[in-house]
C-alpha cells in the first residue's frame, strides 16, 4: 500500500502516519524526519536545508526528490510506504507519479487531513511548550509563514489528486482515534 498525507503543518500527519505504520507494517517516509536527520548530522544537504527550514521555506524539488527515491529503494519499503511531507507541490506530485512509473509503482490513495489554521498555530505552540522548543520551526511566526507556503503551493495538490480519483478526506480536528478510523475507512475504500 502506498499512501501520501497531505495537510497543513501541525494536522496530525505524523501522528497518524506513525499509527498506520503500525496498522499496515509499512514504513513512513516523511522528508521532515530525512532532512532533520541530515540537518542533525550537519552532512553538507543538511547545513544547506537548515537555512531554508529555519526561514519556513521549502527544500529544493531536486534535493528533496532525491531523498525519497533513493529511500523507496529500500527493502522495507517493498510492501508499501506513507509519504508524509512530500509532495508538497505539483512539480513535486508530478516528479513522484514519473518516479513511481519508472519503478512500476502506482499511489493507492492521498489522504487529505483537513484542519483549522487557527486551532493549529494553537496546536503548534503547545507542542513548542511541551518539547521545549526543540523544533526551529515552531514558533507563531514560522508556523503562518508556514501555512502561507501550503496554502499557494500545496493546497492545490488536492485538486491535482482529485481528478486522478486518488484523493479521500478526513477531519483532522476530530479526535486522534476518530482521525485513524476515518483514514482506515478511507483506505479500504479505495
Amino acid at each position: 500500500m502506498r499512501l501520501v498525507l497531505l495537510g497543513p503543518p501541525g494536522a496530525g500527519k505524523g501522528t497518524q502516519a506513525q499509527i498506520l505504520v503500525k496498522a499496515y507494517d509499512i514504513p513512513q517516509l516523511s522528508t521532515g524526519d530525512m532532512l532533520r536527520a541530515a540537518i542533525a548530522a550537519k552532512t553538507p544537504l543538511g547545513l544547506e536545508a537548515k537555512a531554508i527550514v529555519d526561514r519556513g521555506d521549502l527544500v529544493s524539488d531536486d534535493i528533496v526528490s532525491g531523498i525519497i527515491s533513493e529511500r523507496m529503494d529500500q527493502p522495507d519499503c517493498a510492501k508499501g510506504f506513507i509519504l508524509d511531507g512530500f509532495p508538497r507541490t505539483i512539480a513535486q506530485a508530478e516528479a513522484l507519479t514519473h518516479m513511481l512509473d519508472r519503478k512500476g509503482l502506482h499511489l493507492d490513495a492521498v489522504i487529505e487531513i483537513k484542519a483549522d489554521p487557527d486551532v493549529l498555530v494553537e496546536r503548534i505552540i503547545n507542542r513548542a511548550k511541551e518539547s521545549g522548543g526543540a523544533r526551529a520551526d515552531d514558533n507563531e511566526d514560522v508556523l503562518r509563514k508556514r501555512l502561507d507556503v501550503y496554502t499557494q503551493q500545496t493546497a492545490p495538490l488536492v485538486n491535482f489528486y482529485a481528478e486522478r480519483g486518488l484523493l479521500k478526506s478526513v477531519d483532522g480536528m476530530a479526535a486522534i482515534e476518530e482521525v485513524t478510523a476515518a483514514i482506515k475507512a478511507a483506505i479500504d475504500k479505495s
